[in-house]
């Protein structure tokens, strides 16, 4: 099931697409509550045209934003990183999340090297803690794209990373969320990155260091994960900085950012 929330009459609907059409459905709560609640709403209204509807990110706002870094080992490589022996983890504030559509907002004033990560997101689907490996598929609802989109000035400046990747609209998911169920195996997903048309990231979610499950087992060791929670699980390597010379968005630009079996998150640049 591919499953999307979207914004009509100043409201945040849920809906579901059925081929090549949008079905919103008869569901008054946000995609934490659809999550939650068994079984599917019935369809309300007439089925619609991907290009009628504005979509709104998958998760308004997640309990958890949790980032994985350097989980590639050729971007590791490519930012001449030592190989993490364990998840190295970071955070993102739910009031970076936007959705596919939507602006990607920054000042010069606050930064000037704005880059993007192309990532595939996990979406939780059950209240978890310590589970093991073998059952980790069994909590996650489902998959959607990510930006983790970061300020490198900030990041490399700071000697950590939360407010170079936690600023608002740096966190882009969507367009939807694609159930679990539809995707088996997301260790075998091509993942890419566009800047304007011109392909910067192309790799396999095959080529992770800590493969989904892992993640999801090792983080609810430390943390208990409820639905919604998102896990970025890390970008490969092509992002801007590393680069040369480096290539940083710049206002106007589109960033796409496609992954394999889920479609494509689209955002534009606006530098305020």
């Amino acid at each position: 099931m591919k499953i999307a929330q979207f914004i009509a009459n100043d409201r945040t609907r849920l809906g579901i697409f059925m081929g090549e059409l949008f079905q919103p459905l008869d569901f008054d709560g946000d995609m934490i509550e659809f999550i939650t609640k068994p079984g599917i709403p019935k369809p309300v209204g007439e089925a619609v045209s991907l290009a009628d509807i504005k979509l709104a990110p998958p998760v308004s706002q997640p309990s958890k934003i949790i980032a994985i870094g350097l989980n590639y080992l050729d971007h590791a490589s490519e930012g001449k990183a030592e190989v993490p022996k364990t998840p190295l983890l970071f955070a993102k504030f739910a009031s970076s999340v936007i959705g596919s559509g939507d602006f990607i907002r920054w000042s010069e004033g606050v930064t000037q090297k704005v880059d993007f990560e192309a990532e595939l997101a996990v979406v939780i689907g059950k209240k978890i803690h310590s589970v093991p490996e073998k059952e980790a598929y069994e909590a996650v609802y489902g998959y959607t794209c990510a930006n983790d989109v970061s300020a490198r000035d900030l990041q490399f400046g700071d000697g950590q990373w939360v407010r170079g990747k936690s600023l608002d609209t740096f966190c882009p998911i969507g367009p939807w969320i694609v159930t679990s169920d539809e995707i088996v195996n997301p260790q075998g997903l091509k993942i890419q990155s566009y800047l304007n048309g011109e392909l910067m990231q192309s790799s396999n979610t095959a080529n992770m260091i800590f493969p989904v499950a892992s993640l999801v087992a090792f983080l609810s060791r430390h943390f208990t994960l409820f639905p919604g929670d998102l896990i970025l699980t890390g970008t490969p390597s092509g992002v801007g900085v590393f680069r040369d010379p480096s290539v940083y968005m710049k206002d106007g630009d589109e960033i796409v950012i496609s992954i394999e079996g889920i479609g494509d998150l689209k955002n534009r640049c606006r530098v305020e």
